[in-house]
């Protein structure tokens, strides 16, 4: 097994050697092999984290780094979300960004280790070899901190999001190069990653057998991106609509009792994610208001929510939420659920909390 293919999957090399392996990708999944759980892990850290690395590299050997790849890509199939694949790719660019970047900084006196890169063969990997160049340093600068870049390949990585900087009229455009550093170089190369991890995802074709063999992972996940994806611009606060379990939270912080860590959290993320503020948040609870200032500063900024309240199926596992009147099965997350409510009410129905005077939260006079 090259380490090298481990440390850097996406490589060509890399997906040759599983192909030469002969690995059964389905037998692993059916075997329980460890790659199967790295490769859950490899999704779940991307989601929640911004990477791929294990958070316990010693619990893996190479093998199992290099087949959790394809086992990766294939859960990211399945869970068929364009947010999902973002954020794996993102996150596998991120990952390797860190790794080649300590290979080619690396002190070039040192012992060669087998699982690194270095600068010929990673441009080579993207077909950037010819198109890269040094500039000869001048007098008192470090060799290799300018290049030049065919403008083909750099318009082929660019982003427009990033900036004034990269456009190309503000650059130095010479003879069908641009001249970056050797840092951007690096940027563009995460993007070149990005794009190679992201390019064919999600695939379809995955067997319905090897679906079910990976439910319990997919189920995990698909919470998992629930609980990260919802967004809200929910401008009504109406409890008749919350999800039942909310609004038992909801009753329960009413009627004085004193709510667990993560009661606590789920109730008050999700009035966060409602566009509440601190102050609306006291008195919609009646909990303590020193506990929500303390709790609303971390759960919202300037830009809202920053914390979206656990999915129905988390606060399952909490103890919090046991599927009331079969809830989840119109939609998995509580902000979902509102949203959708809202929508199917009569809007002579629905009427805004802040809106009824001295009534309870519930709408009954106090």
């Amino acid at each position: 097994m090259n380490p090298r293919h481990a440390r850097y999957p996406f490589f060509a090399a890399a997906r040759e050697a599983v192909g030469e392996s002969g690995v059964d990708l389905a037998a692993l999944v059916a075997d329980g092999d460890p790659a199967v759980e790295r490769g859950r892990e490899r999704i779940e850290r991307a989601l929640t984290e911004g990477t791929v690395e294990a958070a316990d590299p010693r619990e893996w050997d190479a093998r199992d780094d290099l087949l959790s790849y394809p086992i990766a890509r294939i859960l990211v199939s399945l869970l068929d979300s364009r947010a999902a694949v973002e954020k794996y790719a993102e996150a596998e660019a991120r990952t390797a960004y860190r790794r080649f970047t300590e290979d080619l900084e690396r002190d070039d006196g040192a012992r060669r280790d087998p699982s690194r890169i270095d600068r010929d063969a990673l441009l080579r990997e993207f077909d950037l070899a010819d198109a890269v160049r040094a500039e000869d340093p001048k007098p008192g600068q470090p060799a290799g901190k300018w290049l030049w870049l065919g403008v083909g390949a750099y318009l082929s990585y660019v982003d427009a999001d990033w900036g004034d900087d990269w456009r190309l009229v503000n650059r130095e455009l010479v003879g069908g190069e641009v001249r970056i550093e050797r840092e951007e170089l690096y940027r563009l190369l995460r993007e070149a990653v990005g794009d190679r991890v992201a390019e064919g995802l999600p695939f379809e074709g995955v067997s319905d057998d090897l679906a079910a063999e990976l439910e319990a992972e997919i189920a995990d996940l698909r919470d998992l991106l629930a609980d990260r994806s919802v967004r809200s611009d929910i401008e009504v606060v109406d409890p008749t609509y919350f999800p039942p379990c909310l609004s038992a939270l909801l009753d329960r912080a009413r009627d004085g009792e004193e709510l667990g860590p993560h009661a606590r959290f789920s109730l008050l993320s999700f009035l966060a994610g409602l566009n509440l503020d601190a102050e609306e948040a006291v008195a919609i609870t009646g909990l303590d208001p020193d506990l929500v200032v303390e709790r609303f500063g971390y759960l919202r900024d300037e830009s809202g929510a920053q914390y979206p309240p656990p999915s129905c199926r988390t606060l399952g596992t909490y103890g919090l939420c046991d599927n009331e009147h079969n809830h989840r099965s119109v939609a998995p997350h509580p902000l979902e659920y509102y949203s959708r409510k809202l929508r199917e009410a009569d809007p002579d129905d629905v009427t805004d909390w802040r809106d009824r005077g001295d009534a309870d939260a519930d709408g009954t006079p106090a």
